[in-house]
């Protein structure tokens, strides 16, 4: 059986609210040749349900389930080791896709022969209505390990492509948060730089409850991914923390 050319990494944990929706934004899709990699982290609600009537209905569509609550490193890690495809894609279980995503972000890779690649993104809230904002909006152009410490570009989770024949296989670093920033860290110096494709191709749901929501915790995430894992001293994390908060304020 012919591997698939992207797969595509989902975890899930008490997620039957959205992840319906954002898998039929993946089964919508113009391009077709992919894989849904899905790891349940031991969800307490119907999630498993949806996704075992999702599995029945698509083929392509695979999910597994935890043994125990782990973190979403462990689960992404889990799909990871499953992935087929050369093009490896993330979705957080409540973000949409738009239906070219896929189409045209690979086409614009291998336009630009770019190994790691992030798009811009627009901002719904729990009712999928448009908050009238969107991240990365300008066009970044190529993006160094410097830039991105400094968070010159946001990589939201949901954007990013990677091409595993030009960067090779990977995890994700065993965080309970912002794994996946710690990821386009690692993989940037592998790639060298990393790609902006200045298209809304993405919507990112922000509820509520959402964990990127708390600014506090997410400044003190990336203080310990400067200092605990990139082991970045004290001055440079201090120069590269500067323009982190500025950006967070003043983004747009």
């Amino acid at each position: 059986m012919q591997s698939p050319v992207v797969s595509i990494i989902m975890a899930t944990y008490n997620s039957s609210a959205y992840v319906e929706q954002t898998i039929n934004s993946i089964i919508a899709q113009s391009f077709s040749d992919w894989e849904l990699l899905i790891t349940d982290d031991c969800s307490k609600d119907n999630t498993l349900e949806i996704l075992e009537r999702i599995q029945v209905s698509d083929p392509r569509v695979q999910y597994y389930q935890n043994q125990r609550n782990r973190g979403a490193a462990v689960s992404r890690n889990r799909s990871l080791n499953r992935a087929q495809g050369r093009y490896i894609a993330f979705l957080d279980s409540d973000d949409l896709w738009l239906p070219t995503k896929l189409e045209q972000h690979l086409q614009y890779m291998q336009q630009h022969q770019a190994a790691l690649s992030f798009t811009s993104y627009d901002i719904i809230d729990q009712y999928s209505q448009s908050r009238n904002k969107v991240v990365d909006k300008a066009d970044l152009g190529w993006i160094d390990y410097h830039q991105l410490l400094k968070k010159k570009a946001t990589f939201g989770c949901s954007t990013v492509m990677v091409d595993k024949q030009l960067l090779g296989d990977f995890r994700m670093p065993l965080l309970r948060t912002g794994q996946d920033y710690a990821t386009w860290l690692m993989l940037i110096k592998r790639a060298g730089k990393a790609l902006h494709f200045p298209r809304v191709l993405t919507r990112y749901r922000i509820t509520p409850g959402s964990i990127s929501r708390n600014k506090l915790k997410k400044a003190k995430r990336q203080w310990q991914i400067y200092r605990e894992q990139e082991k970045i001293n004290l001055v440079y994390s201090l120069w590269c923390f500067a323009f982190y908060a500025f950006r967070a304020v003043f983004r747009k």
